[in-house]
């Protein structure tokens, strides 16, 4: 079975990225421990609608599933020694702040590393923690924007547009979360920590991939596509069928010459216009022309139940048919939590099958809920000091 028990991670991070990739990590077995501001209320995702019950939401709920939650002041002196006791048991200090406060904050490993040299601090940054840019608050849409991505995205003839998901934010959390993990396997080799970076822009501009490499070595300007088709792949892109829409991706020849059988269009076949994915693609808009005739004649479980298992396929889905087939086939993708106000709250798992189907999944912590305990157990807080700090503002 794979897992993560036995690593001990600080979570400074709130909102989207960062709680997204450290739920990864808590999901497959690490100690995550959610380190929340008492001076402005905690997370500001606890605040975010709908759903809302004081310092609780269903927002909140989703990326903070099974951590450990405590308040605790770092600006104050106090709260910061605080810290530094905790971080002599922990493996790592996992932040998603504005790129100059890890610094700032004394969150770094030359911060650190006399606390405990084999600590591993993480930063996920909106534009990296120097230059000009690192005060600068980053968020999804605008990363979309500034790497690319809003002007593939949408109609040619209409303006550009955002994914529907906060793509950067996940891709990023889920980026992080890999790092955090590579520094602590390193760390646990060679006994010695480091930081480790991750920003946000960087990410999205990963995410160009293939589109990158054909403009860097040869210009190539990658256009909106109509139906969101594929740039150079055709037939690959989404079609309306009598009741719907469907997506078909020939991406081999094989592919193609299943697909013009199956729909009986041996005109297809016999064009030599259409014989290879050069001619295909010289020739778009009629292949896709006659490709529509056709498929718009079927609804789009007939076109599904004939091309299944020969063609690669799939069906438009609304987030609702999505979600209810997962409920209907009792997918290991659905989890329960038990939460005092909502009940049986279901969420979506990780992903990551890796031997842990039958955890108990814990809800995500309520504001300061583990505080005392925590303390007590990885910094030494008697109940006598404990009343101090809180006295103290500390936490």
């Amino acid at each position: 079975m794979i897992s993560l028990e036995g690593i001990r991670i600080l979570a400074i991070s709130q909102y989207g990225a960062g709680p997204w990739g450290s739920m990864h990590l808590a999901d497959l077995g690490a100690e995550v421990i959610k380190v929340e501001d008492p001076t402005v209320g905690g997370d500001v995702s606890r605040t975010i609608p709908p759903h809302l019950d004081g310092k609780d939401s269903l927002f909140f709920q989703t990326f903070n599933r099974n951590k450990l939650g405590i308040t605790l002041n770092m600006t104050s002196e106090t709260g910061h020694e605080i810290f530094c006791r905790l971080v002599k048991n922990v493996d790592a200090v996992y932040s998603n702040l504005r790129g100059d406060l890890p610094n700032r904050m004394g969150l770094t490993y030359e911060d650190l590393k006399n606390v405990n040299p084999k600590i591993v601090c993480c930063h996920l940054t909106g534009y990296g923690r120097e230059g000009e840019r690192a005060r600068e608050p980053a968020y999804d849409y605008l990363i979309q924007a500034e790497a690319g991505m809003m002007s593939l995205t949408g109609n040619p003839d209409g303006p550009p547009e955002r994914c529907g998901l906060s793509i950067i934010d996940f891709v990023g959390g889920v980026t992080s979360a890999l790092a955090i993990t590579a520094g602590i396997l390193s760390a646990r080799m060679s006994g010695v920590g480091s930081d480790v970076d991750v920003n946000l822009l960087d990410v999205g501009n990963s995410l160009l991939n293939y589109l990158a490499t054909w403009h860097l070595n040869d210009g190539y300007e990658p256009q909106r596509m109509a139906d969101s088709a594929h740039p150079t792949v055709v037939p690959s892109q989404a079609f309306a069928t009598a009741d719907g829409h469907i997506v078909i991706m020939c991406n081999k020849e094989k592919f193609w010459l299943e697909l013009c059988d199956l729909l009986g269009a041996d005109e297809l076949t016999s064009d030599p216009r259409f014989k290879d994915f050069a001619g295909r693609q010289e020739h778009r808009d009629e292949v896709i022309g006659l490709l529509k005739e056709h498929l718009v004649e079927r609804t789009t479980d007939e076109w599904l139940k004939l091309m299944r298992g020969r063609v690669p396929i799939a069906p438009v889905n609304t987030v609702g048919q999505t979600l209810g087939t997962l409920v209907d086939q009792n997918s290991r993708m659905i989890v329960t939590v038990d939460h005092p106000v909502w009940g049986n709250v279901r969420e979506l798992a990780t992903p990551i099958g890796a031997g842990r189907e039958s955890i108990q999944h814990r809800r995500g912590p309520e504001f300061g809920e583990h505080t005392r305990e925590v303390l007590s157990r990885y910094a030494g807080v008697t109940d006598e000091e404990f009343e101090r700090l809180k006295d103290a503002g500390a936490v």
